[in-house]
């Protein structure tokens, strides 16, 4: 079947897959600015939003998995116009599952959590201009200095570094946007963080989650409540929070890195296809599964 066909493919309950899809630089290309395009959101390519729901009423395991707050993720999942059953944010900490009683209503199936004091007490030592910012396990969110939101819950209040320590986290984001990307890589790596899980993203931010907690993590727990083996994984992500996610899929299943991710995340996913803007996801869609998209 071609996207846009009357009537969709069913898959065998057999052949059915979690298909993972990162959001930002992955699915939302945030370097185009035109009709269609979300400012906030960045733009969906309508063939790919397209090919992403004939997966979806195939029968196929449609899963976000992004580093966005949920209060940034459902929106683009309503634009997507789907309906997953699953919906992994906070790079893994925060698992959704929609509620089958309610059309689009999502509640926390699992959310991982920390104190995150040491970690921040850390980084300060070594990023002393940095902007701290605390997501809460309940969605809330705690922040010393503004810091761009587009990807951020909106119940946020800001208050001094000290009133960061001691709560319940699902993660951390630290931004130093007086540092170059090669002084902030330096200064994380000499930080020596243990019992937390990290990713540093292309720009000078630094996301914190605690210890094991990543997509891949979430996507494994996902995967096993489904009874869907890894063999019939697929995944897609740009960043440096996608390389577990993008590993734990090429084992067994198919991983596929974007043609713009760098260096490190290219080598841990099986594959490496066009950029974002070159409609990368669609093609590696089509290459995957042929049957339902060529």
């Amino acid at each position: 079947m071609t996207p846009g066909s009357a009537s969709p493919v069913k898959v065998a309950a057999e052949q059915r897959h979690i298909i993972a899809l990162d959001l930002d630089g992955t699915v939302l290309d945030h370097g185009f600015h035109g009709a269609g395009d979300d400012p906030d959101g960045g733009r969906i390519d309508p063939d790919l939003a397209e090919a992403i729901r004939a997966l979806h009423e195939a029968g196929h395991e449609v899963v976000i998995a992004t580093g966005r707050s949920v209060d940034a993720t459902l929106p683009i999942v309503e634009r997507l116009r789907i309906r997953p059953d699953w919906v992994i944010a906070a790079n893994g900490a925060v698992t959704l599952r929609r509620d089958p009683l309610a059309h689009r209503a999502y509640r926390r199936e699992y959310v991982e959590a920390f104190d995150p004091s040491d970690a921040l007490r850390k980084i300060r030592t070594q990023l002393v201009t940095a902007r701290f910012a605390v997501e809460l396990a309940d969605g809330g969110f705690l922040y010393t200095e503004p810091i761009p939101t587009g990807t951020l819950p909106s119940r946020q209040r800001m208050v001094p570094f000290e009133q960061l320590l001691g709560v319940q986290a699902s993660r951390v984001v630290v931004v130093s946007p007086d540092h170059r990307l090669e002084e902030f890589l330096d200064a994380v790596e000499t930080l020596g963080l243990t019992h937390v899980s990290y990713a540093v993203g292309n720009t000078s931010w630094l996301d914190i989650a605690p210890d094991g907690v990543t997509k891949a993590s979430a996507l494994e727990v996902v995967a096993a409540r489904l009874g869907i083996d890894r063999s019939r994984v697929f995944a897609a992500g740009d960043g440096r929070n996608d390389i577990d996610m993008l590993r734990w899929a090429a084992h067994s299943g198919d991983s596929v890195a974007m043609g713009q991710a760098v260096p490190e995340v290219q080598a841990a996913a099986g594959r490496v296809t066009g950029t974002v803007e070159q409609g990368g996801l669609l093609s590696a869609l089509r290459v995957r599964f042929p049957e339902l998209l060529g």
